[in-house]
C-alpha cells in the first residue's frame, strides 16, 4: 500500500493544477497547500472547492512559503520562473521532493535544476503520460538503428492557449533520437523550414509546431528514406493522464535521495 503523502500544489486554480488536486485526493493523498500567482482572483479560495472535489479547509495561498508548510512534495506545471523560485523556497519549510511538469527552460534555469537536485529529490519530465514515456522509449530505439540517412521529424499540436513552442515533450522526443544517433540535440536540432532558401540539411532533427482549438497533446515523431516512413506517435484524450503520472513520480520521490530524475526513472524504463 502506498504512503499517504502531503502535497502542494502550484498554479492550483488552473486547469493542470486543478486536475492535480483532484488526481492526488482520488490517490489518498493529502493535499495540504497550493499557491496561485500574486493578484489572482482565487486567492483565498479552497482548493478543494476549485477543483470541484468539494471543500477540503485549505485555501490557495499568494506566498509559496505557506503554501508549501505542511508539505512533504511540491507539484508545479506553472512557469520558469515561478518553479524555480518554488525550488529555492519550498525546501526551507520542509519540502523534500519536487515534481517539475514546467516547460520552456533556458540552459541557464536548467543548470539552476541542475544545482537544486543535489539538496531535494526533483523529477522533472516534459511529460508525465505512461504513453508518451514508453514512445520516448521507442523514439531512442529507432533512431539508434536506423541510420543517419533517414530524415527525422518531430511534429507536435496544441492548444491555442501554450505558450512555449516546440512543446517540453517535443523537445524531449528530440532528445531521445539524438540520444539514439549518439549526439546532443543542441547539434542535431534544424532551424525552422522558412524563407527561400529552406533546404533541409541532412541528418538534422526538424521540428513543425501547430496550435489550435483545445488540443490537449498530439505528438508524432517520423523516420523517413527515400523509399519508406515510419511514424510513431501519440495522442492525449483526457488532461487527467499527465495528473496521475505525475501523483506515481510524487510517490516515487518522496522515497529518493537528492537527485535529478525522469519519468524513466519512475517507470523502471532506464
Amino acid at each position: 500500500m502506498t504512503e499517504t503523502l502531503k502535497i502542494a500544489v502550484a498554479g492550483a486554480a488552473g486547469r493542470m493544477g486543478q486536475q492535480l488536486v483532484r488526481a492526488g485526493m482520488d490517490a489518498g493523498h493529502q493535499i495540504t497547500g497550493g499557491s496561485e500567482a500574486p493578484g489572482s482572483p482565487h486567492i483565498g479560495k479552497d482548493i478543494g472547492t476549485l477543483a470541484g472535489h468539494g471543500p477540503l479547509g485549505v485555501t490557495a495561498q499568494a506566498g509559496i512559503g505557506e503554501a508549501a508548510r505542511e508539505a512533504q512534495v511540491w507539484i508545479d506545471f506553472t512557469v520558469p520562473q515561478a518553479t524555480l523560485t518554488a525550488l529555492a523556497l519550498a525546501p526551507g519549510v520542509g519540502v523534500k521532493a519536487f515534481v517539475i511538469g514546467t516547460t520552456g527552460f533556458t540552459e541557464k534555469q536548467e543548470a539552476e535544476i541542475a544545482d537544486a537536485s543535489e539538496r531535494v529529490a526533483i523529477v522533472k519530465a516534459g511529460n508525465f503520460s505512461l504513453g508518451v514515456n514508453l514512445l520516448e522509449a521507442l523514439v531512442k530505439q529507432a533512431a539508434a538503428r536506423l541510420g543517419e540517412d533517414w530524415d527525422i521529424e518531430v511534429l507536435e499540436t496544441h492548444h491555442r492557449r501554450k505558450i512555449d513552442a516546440p512543446s517540453g515533450t517535443a523537445l524531449m522526443l528530440g532528445e531521445a533520437a539524438a540520444e539514439g544517433r549518439g549526439k546532443p540535440l543542441s547539434e542535431l536540432r534544424s532551424a525552422p523550414y522558412d524563407g527561400p532558401d529552406a533546404k533541409r540539411e541532412p541528418g538534422k532533427i526538424g521540428f513543425a509546431v501547430r496550435r489550435t482549438g483545445g488540443v490537449i497533446g498530439d505528438h508524432e515523431v517520423t523516420f523517413g528514406s527515400d523509399m519508406e516512413i515510419v511514424s510513431l506517435s501519440h495522442t492525449a484524450l483526457d488532461r487527467a493522464v499527465f495528473a496521475h503520472g505525475a501523483i506515481k513520480a510524487a510517490e516515487w520521490a518522496a522515497r529518493q535521495g537528492p537527485g535529478l530524475y525522469g519519468m524513466d526513472d519512475v517507470l523502471g524504463l532506464r
